[in-house]
């Protein structure tokens, strides 16, 4: 059980079943047994017409960051947005919102391949953010970055939940776990382990 507005970590060894399970969450994968809920809804019994829906409302990160590299800073946040149906005059007000949040704002114009390691994840989590969701999924947002900008995307992801989204995140790195000081899952051969 995760609880609303909580940040949790999920740990374990490579093949543990980390991406499993947020792939299980995300209503990417199908369990073989058991449920995934969702604020009282079971997302693998949910229509195809829903899911998108559901999808909306989870933001997610990515290790290998996942940037259009065609387009800007700014057309990459904003693509989320267009995805779901946003008016122009909500992209044109969030999508600068959200590079603030990310401390990016003056890089809306740059293209990925402009972008330092952690610049681009930032903009993966602005990305994430801009249309608000209940909660962010963040698999390994931190293994292709050095330390100075890990810690700073700790910290980004530790201030978007303080100000009300749930984070789930797994990580292999020991210091991201002694840092945050949060609750921490761990994963083995597919199980969680109590």
């Amino acid at each position: 059980h995760i609880k609303p507005k909580e940040f949790v970590s999920i740990v374990g060894h490579s093949g543990a079943g980390k991406t499993t399970l947020l792939k299980l969450i995300l209503a990417e994968e199908s369990p073989t047994e058991g449920e995934m809920i969702f604020e009282g809804m079971d997302v693998h019994k949910l229509k195809r017409k829903f899911i998108n829906e559901y999808r909306r409302r989870v933001g997610t990160v990515f290790q290998d960051f996942r940037l259009l590299p065609d387009k800007t800073a700014y057309e990459n946040v904003a693509f989320a947005m267009e995805a779901a149906g946003r008016e122009d005059d909500e992209i044109a007000s969030d999508v600068p919102h959200a590079l603030e949040l990310v401390g990016l704002k003056h890089k809306a114009h740059n293209f990925p391949d402009e972008l330092s390691g952690g610049e681009k994840q930032r903009i993966a989590i602005a990305r994430a953010i801009v249309n608000q969701p209940d909660m962010i999924i963040a698999d390994e947002p931190t293994g292709n970055l050095d330390p100075v900008n890990t810690y700073e995307i700790i910290q980004l992801l530790k201030k978007i939940n303080d100000l009300g989204t749930t984070i789930v995140l797994t990580t292999h790195n020991v210091g991201v776990i002694d840092n945050l000081n949060r609750r921490v899952i761990t994963m083995k051969d597919g199980q969680v382990i109590l």
